[in-house]
């Protein structure tokens, strides 16, 4: 652990924030005796939404059927034909 003076924070907190981010805790001296602790926030986790996969979700309902864009052209003619008539 990195050891810093209230004075270090005041003139050369750069110094003190480069030690941080790279993960070190700090203590903080005052008087030669130790004051505070500073330690890295913990990494901020996402959402905690979990987006469905939709892929999987399509093959599981379709297999390895894919349909090109001329086929889904003729299938959406046909479904129209059958409509009018």
């Amino acid at each position: 652990m990195k050891t810093a003076t209230v004075r270090d924070l005041r003139n050369r907190f750069a110094r003190v924030s480069a030690w941080i981010e790279e993960g070190q805790a700090v203590e903080i001296t005052k008087a030669g005796k130790p004051f505070a602790r500073l330690v890295p926030a913990a990494p901020q986790r996402p959402g905690g939404r979990v987006k469905p996969d939709i892929m999987a979700r399509l093959k599981e309902t379709w297999g390895e059927r894919m349909f090109s864009a001329k086929e889904v052209a003729e299938m959406r003619a046909a479904e129209l034909e059958g409509e009018e008539g």
